[in-house]
């Protein structure tokens, strides 16, 4: 089982996986639209980045809850990909605009 911090988690959590604590005291799944909490009493909230989070170490899985969203997957992957590819080129596109 591999660990990982808050922002390392954040960064590999795909749709459809979840990603919980030590123990399950804390988890989450990735919709398309956000990241939700899953059990307790702030179960099917979004999920909101506070100090507590970022000392806990977190590890991702899939159940067959969380399967109900990977059919989304590649397509908000695919669309993720192509905005954060735009928005690269527009910052080289006006970074060499500057330049001259």
């Amino acid at each position: 089982m591999e660990w990982l911090t808050l922002p390392n988690m954040l960064a590999r959590i795909r749709i459809g996986e979840k990603a919980s604590t030590p123990g399950f005291g804390r988890t989450v799944v990735r919709r398309p639209d956000g990241l939700y909490w899953c059990g307790g009493v702030l179960d099917g909230k979004i999920v909101e980045i506070r100090d507590y989070l970022f000392s806990d170490i977190w590890t991702l899985y899939e159940d067959e809850e969380s399967l109900q969203w990977v059919e989304f997957r590649e397509r908000a992957e695919r669309s993720e990909r192509e905005m954060i590819e735009n928005q690269y080129d527009d910052v080289q596109t006006n970074t060499r605009n500057r330049e001259f």
